[in-house]
């Protein structure tokens, strides 16, 4: 392998490793979305997913254990999103920021105990007989963590029921016209709780993977505003959980070429670190035009709370 060749490889391999934790969180918003609930607490549901995901690691010396608890705590706090936007009727978008504030708070306060603590406990790569063999291709697909299988596999199961069962067109129609979904029968709070919690659950399952498998260790601050990009690539992927899977490895991709230029083209590193958070900005700007928003097929009621007796 040359050095060209090597440097691609590089750069891919690292954007895979780097965009599985904005897969598994953009998966979750996309659903939450659908529904019809803006989410904006996915950092803090990362960050308390990462820093629980590696205390019960250390207690247990289990990842999957570490894994199922980061999965858990990141529902408990996407719970008290849902109770304040869906059941209290408050507003989302600053339920969303207080939940983001509370997650980072309660992880910076509970991973005091863990910093400078190496984790020996990780995750065995899993590897595909035969097909890591492949050239080039098997040691890029087919020898890798177990999350990032795991993300990939979510992502199709996500998107077939999305769009091809009945429970995907309730919730979608949940988030189009709740009114219409009432009168059919369907429990329009009961769908959207069940969407909250299962970004909550993707959002903590994001948080565990960069704490237990992308840096095997807790930092404060590690989740570093994924989950802002990740609200940024469930709008740049068009709510569709196949169109995220290539957003979030391009994504991924752009935030390791900060080092790849860095070391090869000498470029200021601060510059370097704005790129993903540019590109963020720049999808949030244009998704805050109403109009574009009708035309990139945003969910018609996202962010409304849904009031019963309005009919």
């Amino acid at each position: 392998m040359n050095e060209t060749t090597f440097l691609i490889f590089s750069i891919i391999k690292r954007a895979l490793v780097s965009g599985t934790p904005l897969l598994l969180g953009t998966l979750g918003e996309i659903y939450t979305e659908r529904s019809g609930v803006l989410n904006l607490g996915i950092e803090g549901m990362m960050a308390l997913g990462a820093v629980s995901g590696f205390g019960i690691t250390l207690m247990t010396k289990n990842p999957w254990i570490g894994l199922l608890f980061a999965i858990f705590f990141g529902v408990a706090l996407s719970l008290i999103h849902a109770f304040v936007s869906i059941t209290l009727k408050g507003n989302q978008t600053i339920s969303g920021l207080a939940i983001s504030m509370l997650g980072l708070g309660i992880s910076g306060f509970w991973g005091k105990a863990f910093i400078g603590t190496p984790l020996k406990y990780k995750f065995q790569d899993f590897n595909i007989p035969l097909l890591n063999k492949i050239p080039f291709l098997g040691e890029l697909l087919f020898k890798g963590d177990p999350i990032f299988y795991i993300s990939l596999i979510l992502t199709f199961i996500l998107w077939f029921i999305l769009y091809k069962t009945k429970w995907g067109i309730i919730i979608r129609s949940c988030g189009e016209n709740p009114l219409a979904s009432d009168s059919m029968g369907v429990n329009v709070n009961i769908v959207r709780y069940i969407c909250v919690a299962i970004g909550g659950a993707l959002a903590g399952m994001a948080g565990a993977y960069l704490s237990l498998s992308y840096t095997s260790s807790w930092i404060e601050g590690m989740t570093g505003g994924r989950g802002w990009i990740v609200v940024a690539l469930t709008i740049f992927s068009l709510w569709n959980p196949l169109r995220a899977l290539l957003g979030a490895y391009l994504f991924g991709g752009i935030y390791i070429l900060q080092f790849i230029l860095q070391q090869y083209y000498k470029i200021p590193p601060n510059i370097l670190l704005m790129l993903p958070y540019i590109a963020t900005i720049l999808v949030l700007l244009l998704s805050a035009n109403e109009t574009l928003r009708k035309r990139i097929g945003a969910p018609k009621f996202l962010g409304e709370p849904y009031i019963k007796e309005e009919k």
